[in-house]
């Protein structure tokens, strides 16, 4: 579904993934792993085209590298950023109508009332700006705007990070929901607990490269790996 092939990306003169590698396929939860800093959210921002990529980006067999994010965005991939990205001063409902690819779509997989069953509290604060929900409210507002697309392939950066345990919880069985229904995601994720519990494989990269690619029980019986690149 994604193919990444020899993808490299700068900040200025800074070289920050160096010949990335990796393919995410339909129905497939793929975590990226790795240390603060190695490239994992700049990989995502490359494929979305909010980075230059130097090298292919391939999605559904067609070329993506090169094209505005919002061509990108309508070929059918979703990007859930880490910093959320909602728009505050708009209510939940307002912030999930701006997800749909046009205005009022209907019969498609992902719909304010999917969403509401999925999530009632959203459904609750339908009405809410969203400036004023917690940090789980907002993830998981986040997570469903991009669903509002009917992507493809999603790809979800930190969406973990300083949750509770429980919409940690909530949050890992979305992202199982959303594979089951065939859609691809590229998980990056920081808890190595959540991505050893709900990816099919695990990527691993460290100084902009990947260096580890396998299941979940690979990277178990791999403590050189953990240690070297994963490991504080």
């Amino acid at each position: 579904m994604l193919k990444i092939k020899d993808l490299h990306a700068f900040y200025g003169k800074s070289h920050v993934l160096r010949g990335v590698n990796m393919e995410v396929n339909r129905g497939e939860i793929v975590s990226l792993l790795g240390r603060n800093g190695v490239g994992r959210s700049t990989l995502c921002k490359a494929v979305m085209g909010l980075v230059a990529p130097v090298g292919q980006v391939e999605f559904d067999g067609k070329p993506l590298h090169g094209l505005p994010s919002h061509d990108i965005a309508h070929a059918g991939i979703g990007y859930v950023p880490e910093d959320r990205a909602i728009f505050p001063g708009l209510s939940v409902a307002q912030n999930l109508e701006l997800g749909m690819k046009k205005k009022g779509q209907t019969g498609e997989q992902w719909t304010l009332d999917a969403v509401y069953k999925r999530f009632p509290r959203l459904k609750e604060r339908e009405h809410t700006p969203a400036e004023v929900l917690s940090g789980g409210e907002q993830q998981m507002l986040s997570m469903f705007r991009a669903l509002m697309g009917d992507p493809q392939c999603i790809l979800v950066d930190e969406p973990t990070e300083g949750l509770a345990p429980k919409i940690v919880a909530d949050v890992a069985a979305i992202l199982q929901e959303i594979a089951q229904a065939g859609i691809a995601v590229l998980l990056v994720e920081q808890k190595l607990s959540i991505a050893l519990d709900i990816a099919d494989r695990i990527y691993v990269m460290g100084e902009g490269n990947i260096v580890f690619e396998g299941t979940p029980d690979d990277l178990r019986n791999n403590p050189e790996i953990r240690k070297e690149w994963l490991e504080v």
